[in-house]
C-alpha cells in the first residue's frame, strides 16, 4: 500500500470505530467542514437526505440515536478505485420500539486534505 491508501485506511478505521460507539465528536474529527453526508432515504431526489455541514451532521446522528439503539456495523470491507473509496457492511440493530434491523449497504467516500468530504450511502431495502 501506499502511504496515501495507508493514511486512507487509518481514517476510515478511525470514522468507523467513532460511528460505531455512537462517538459523535469523535466522527466529526475525521469529516471537513463542509462534509456531505448523503443518506440513503429521503426527500433530497435524487439523493435521498443530503446532510451538509457539521453541525448538520451532529444533529442527523442525534435524530438516529432517537429512533435507533444498538447499531453496530460490521463485516467490513474498504476498496479504492479511481480517487473513490468504497466500503460495504452490515447494519445491525433495533429501532426503540423494538424493530430489529439488518442490512447490507455500501458507501462511497470522498477524501480531501486528509479528511471525509462525502459519505454517499446505500443499503438494501428489505421488507
Amino acid at each position: 500500500m501506499s502511504s496515501d491508501t495507508d493514511a486512507v485506511m487509518a481514517l476510515l478505521r478511525q470514522f468507523g470505530k467513532a460511528f460505531n460507539k455512537g462517538d459523535v465528536d469523535g466522527i466529526l474529527v475525521c469529516v471537513t467542514d463542509d462534509f456531505e453526508w448523503r443518506l440513503a432515504a429521503g426527500p433530497d431526489a435524487p439523493d435521498g437526505k443530503i446532510v451538509r455541514g457539521k453541525d448538520a451532521v451532529r444533529e442527523a446522528l442525534e435524530d438516529r440515536d432517537r429512533e435507533i439503539e444498538e447499531m453496530r456495523f460490521s463485516e467490513t470491507s474498504v476498496s479504492i478505485a479511481d480517487g473513490k473509496v468504497f466500503g460495504s457492511f452490515r447494519a445491525t440493530g433495533r429501532t426503540r420500539d423494538g424493530e430489529a434491523i439488518d442490512k447490507r449497504g455500501i458507501d462511497i467516500y470522498e477524501i480531501r486534505d486528509g479528511k471525509i468530504a462525502v459519505k454517499d450511502s446505500y443499503w438494501k431495502q428489505v421488507g
